[in-house]
This record gives C-alpha cells, structure tokens and sequence, in this order.
C-alpha cells in the first residue's frame, strides 16, 4: 500500500557542474524540501557537518576530493555517518556502483537525469530515512519509560542447591514471579518456573543451562527463555546461572534474572520495522530496474501530438475516463501511440504521482508469466533465488498498462480475471494473498470480439478489460496531423545529433503527406530519423526510398503510394523498370559501390545480400 511521503527534508546536492546543480534543484524544488548545494567535495563536508540534511544526491567525479572521498569521509565522521547518500554519475559502470554501496551509499542514479526517476528514488529513500528515525525514536522512548521500573524493580535473585532447589529468593524475585516466599523456599526452581515453554511444550529439567551449571560448574545464560508466574502465565526472562564453588566442589549456584518482556517486544518491532525497510529497498530495486528500462525506451512517442478530428475525439474521451478508476481497452493498429494515450491516461489520474507500469504480454514466454505479474517467493521454482515481486505489486497504488493484452495465454487470463475481481494477488509458491490497488489500462491490436468467438481469449474478462473502450485512428486517418508529428520528429533528432534542421522540403511532405503509413507514427518517425541522419543540410530531403523502404511480402521492394520523384522516375511505367532505374541512379552516385560505408545498400536501407538479389533479377549490371 502507498507510504506516506515525507514531508519539509533537508536535501544537500553536490555536483561542481552549474547546469547539473540547476538542473536538480529545479526537478525537486516543488517537492518542498528544503534544499541546499555544494559546489565541491570539502564543501559538502561542511554544509553536511552543520546543516545536517536527510539526504545528499554526490557527483562522483570532482574536481579536489571526488565523489567516492567525500562519502568515505561523510561515513567516518560520528555526526554525518547516518545521512543517506546517492551517487550521480555519467558513468554506467557496475564496479563504480559496488564502490559506491561498499563505501556506504544507499543508490545510484545515472546521468543524464530524468526526473521522473530523480524524484521516485529521492521520496523513497526519505522515506526509508524517516522510517529508521522513527523506530530510532521509538525505542529510545520506550528504554526512557522503562528504566525508572527497572532501577526500581532490579533483578530477581534465588540462591539454589545442588537439586535446584530454591534456598533464597530477593524482594524483587517474589515480585517479579508472583509466588509467595514460603511457596518458592525449598522448591525445585525447574518445577515453579521451567516445566514448559511458551508454547506449552514440555522443557525437561535436564535441558537446562540451570541443570548443566550445576553439574558441570559451569557458569550458564540465556536470552531465550520464560519463567511462569503463579497466576499461570509466563513472561521473557534473561539470566545468568553463577555456580557456588568450595574446596572446587560444587555447593550450589545463584541465579539472577530480569523481566525482558518490554525489550522482546522490541526485538519483534525491530524486526518488523527492518522487514518493511527491506521490502521498501526491494520495491525501490525493483521500480530502479524498471525505470532504468524506461530511459533506454524514451523518445518512442512519449508525447501525443495532433489537432485533427480524429485525434481530439480521442483527447475529449481521455478527459472523461481519465479522472476515474475505471479499466481502459486501447484499441487500435500497431506504431498508433497507444502506450503514449496510456501515459495521458494515468497522468490526467488521480494516481500520477505513483508508478504506471508497462507490461508487453507478447514478450513474456507463458512458463514466466505468472512470475512477471503477481511475483515469486524464494525457492518457488528452479532459478528462484530470492523473492520478487511482480508488476501487479509495483504498480500497488498506480497504473499497469498491459499491451499486446490478445497475446496473453488462456491460463494466465484465469489468474487476471480473478485479479481484477478479487484485488489481490498471490506470489508464485505463496499461499498467502496480498492486497493491490491497481488500475488497468489494456492495449490490443486484435479484434479481441472475433478472439472470443473462436475461443482464443476469455469472454469474462474482456468485458472486464473493456469497460471504457478507445479507439485510436490510424495515421492514414489523421494525414493532417503529419506535418506536426515531423516537426516534433525533427526537433529530437536535432537534440540527439547536436544538429540544427529547419523543416523537410517541400516535395518530401508531399511524399510523406501521400503515403498511406501502414507501419503509422512509428513508421514516420524511423523514417524521419534516416532522413535526419542522411541530410546534409538544414532543409531535409525525403527520398523515396527512405519511405516503406522494407520488403514486402512477394520480394519486391514497394514504391509509396501517390509519391513522384521525377528526376529518378517516370509516371505510367512498369513498378520493376521504375525500381531499376533507381537503383542504377544510387549505384552511379556511389561508383557502384554495394556494400560498405557509403555504399548503395547503405543509403537503400537494405541489407547487401538483399540488393545483390534485386539487381540480379532486374538485370542491373555494370556496363564499362
């Protein structure tokens, strides 16, 4: 379930990058922690030394004392040692990030930033922070309630002979078991206070450290044992059995012990504060690993751009189901931008400042889905070594968005059917069930209607999945929203390359603006891309080539639809003769050069083999 976030820290970053110290400052300045930089190592040592921050994003590599110094001497120093420090670095080395966590730190977070990421793993390290100084706290208190009771009380004391039985016992003895002093003189203390455990099992005196000092004479304790009481019920006792020893023979023993009861409480809150710690810590590895996938993924449509018709309907239908927990169905043909509606979906929801996780349920082989989804325990199956927990379980309070939902296996649509009824899931080989909070959003390019007649997918659940269905046109539907996608394509190819481009030529958006897009916005993009990367000036030319350069099915290279290229090509000619023509034009431009840098297989976007064949079968041959 979702933590409370924490809330007025204190935040030291240190980086002696200007840009990389605004850049931080302004991801987390609306977060309202307090903030503080330093421009160097031996800086962070003094602001950390006096100001006392919750927690410290170091740059690694520094001028003067670097990043790996700096958190050595952060952790040698009584008054820092406890601040939680994260590593920033450009460097995507995993000996760095051993370094790093060997030398104390708790995280890494790679450059270039993301906020996204930057904020996720600082609230969840303030977070674990806060957790810790809480517990810290409440055991200080309780060890202040209790020690004015202990001072008070002291330990009980018996003195005992060679059959244990009892032959003293101290004001606090009689007060701390109950028993009155003429009950304990003369009895054996096995028969008063041991004859059971806690759990009522049977405790022979002979398995004693009670019964062993006094026949070995050696002395004996124990943290892990009870002693009842006269009423019947019994408390945590901790003693320490001394034997008395005369002429080196035996006599007897005294036995001091104490009321530990309040400290094993403790212990189990302790133990229980760490294990919500560690599941905190394996929660924030796991959405790390994730979020980690989501920057290698970005710039694949993570933004929605378009004013046509078609596309605003859609917007007007994101608007009204956003805002409520109902399950979404995307509906619509491959490269449309449906996870880019997904993400507006859950940004526009009241669950955006929580994770949305993807799931693409074509890529998981069926014998791991199960495991992908709901999680794992240690040993549930060959290869499990640890406990993991799965999508459903990181998306505890957010979003999941489950794409290629038509590829899922019918049982593992059993076991999601009766997530989204029940809202709970098991882990693999767990018979526990825990409780999630998820939102679905699905996504097909499957008529799921036809799947359900065939029997291929659950008629339950797809009524479950398609409560709110959404339909996204095709780009061949929407061919006046081209020109803004190509510009929002140019600028990041402009950004990625360190390039200035302006727009693409005129003839190139007529081609673009007449093709009928089969492989839609991911199909402009990549094409976008290899236009980018081929052009040598501000203005980008699109060749037609470079749209639907791939092969399709009989083998024949294809020609965009309502595209002219008059200079390479003639309107009213046979495909082939069009398609040899162009090739011969590239072959004389790179002296007929096929394969290699600058080659015509390069600048074709065809592999050479490929090329070799076509020029085989259309007679292409070097004259001279």
């Amino acid at each position: 379930m979702n933590s409370p976030q924490p809330h007025n820290s204190t935040i030291l970053l240190v980086d002696d990058n200007p840009t990389n110290l605004q850049l931080l400052f302004g991801t987390l300045k609306g977060l309202g922690h307090k903030l503080l930089v330093a421009k160097s190592g031996e800086d962070a040592l003094k602001v950390a030394q006096w100001a006392q921050p919750d927690l410290i994003l170091l740059d690694i590599l520094m001028s003067g004392i670097d990043g790996f110094e700096t958190c050595a001497q952060l952790k040698k120093n009584p008054q820092t040692e406890d601040i939680a420090v994260i590593f920033l670095s450009a460097l995507d080395d995993t000996d760095d990030k051993i370094k790093g966590l060997s030398l104390g730190a708790v995280d890494y977070i790679a450059k270039p930033f993301q906020a996204e990421e930057v904020i996720a793993r600082v609230e969840t390290h303030l977070t674990i922070a806060r957790l810790r100084t809480e517990l810290a706290e409440r055991n200080r208190q309780l060890e202040d309630a209790n020690q004015p009771i202990l001072d008070a009380v002291g330990d009980g004391i018996y003195g005992l002979d060679l059959d244990a039985n009892i032959t003293f016992a101290n004001p606090a003895a009689i007060r701390l078991t109950g028993f009155p002093k003429e009950s304990l003189i003369g009895h054996s203390v096995h028969e008063l206070h041991m004859y059971a455990r806690w759990d009522g099992s049977p405790y022979h005196f002979i398995e004693t450290g009670i019964y062993q000092t006094l026949k070995q004479g050696i002395a004996k304790e124990s943290e892990s044992d009870v002693f009842w009481r006269h009423s019947g019920d019994h408390f945590a006792v901790s003693w320490t059995c001394t034997p008395i020893k005369r002429a080196g023979e035996v006599q007897g023993a005294v036995l001091a012990f104490r009321d530990v009861t309040q400290r094993k409480r403790q212990e189990h809150a302790l133990r229980d504060a760490m294990a919500e710690v560690e599941r905190l810590r394996d929660r924030l590895q796991a959405e790390n690993a994730y979020l980690q996938a989501e920057v290698r993924n970005e710039g694949r449509f993570d933004s929605i751009v378009g004013d046509s018709t078609a596309l605003k309907t859609v917007l007007d239908q994101i608007d009204q189901v956003a805002p409520t927990n109902s399950s979404v169905l995307v509906i619509g043909e491959s490269g449309t931008g449906k996870e880019a509606l997904a993400r507006a979906i859950h940004d526009l929801s009241a669950r955006s400042d929580r994770p949305l996780i993807k799931v693409n349920c074509g890529a998981i082989t069926p014998t791991l889905i199960e495991s992908e989804l709901f999680g794992h325990e240690k040993g549930a199956f060959t290869g499990a070594n640890k406990q993991r927990q799965g999508h459903f379980e990181l998306a505890d309070g957010g979003t999941i968005f489950l794409d290629e939902i038509g590829e899922l296996p019918l049982d593992a649509q059993v076991k999601l059917l009766r997530v989204l009824q029940e809202h709970e899931i098991s882990r693999l080989g767990s018979e526990s069930a825990i409780k999630v909070d998820v939102r679905v959003i699905a996504a097909t390019n499957r008529d799921l209607v036809e799947m359900v007649e065939k029997g291929s997918f659950r008629m339950d659940l797809f009524y479950r999945l398609n409560v709110f269905p959404l339909t996204v046109p095709p780009l061949r539907e929407r061919s006046e929203d081209i020109p803004l996608l190509v510009n929002k394509f140019l600028s990041d190819q402009a950004r990625a390359q360190g390039r200035e481009f302006t727009r693409v030529s005129e003839d190139g958006m007529r081609l673009l603006m007449g093709y009928h897009w089969p492989g839609n916005i991911r199909e402009l993009q990549n094409v976008i891309e290899r236009a980018a990367i081929l052009a040598r000036d501000k203005v980008v030319p699109i060749a037609p080539h470079l749209v639907n350069s791939g092969i399709n099915a009989t083998g024949d290279l294809p020609t965009p639809v309502n595209a002219t290229e008059p200079q390479i090509v003639d309107d009213f000619v046979p495909l082939a003769e069009n398609e040899a023509r162009y090739i011969r034009r590239v072959l004389e431009h790179t002296r007929w050069a096929v394969a290699g840098k600058g080659g015509a297989a390069e600048i074709l976007d065809l592999p050479a083999s490929t090329l070799r064949s076509r020029m085989k079968k259309l007679g292409i041959e070097r004259l001279g």
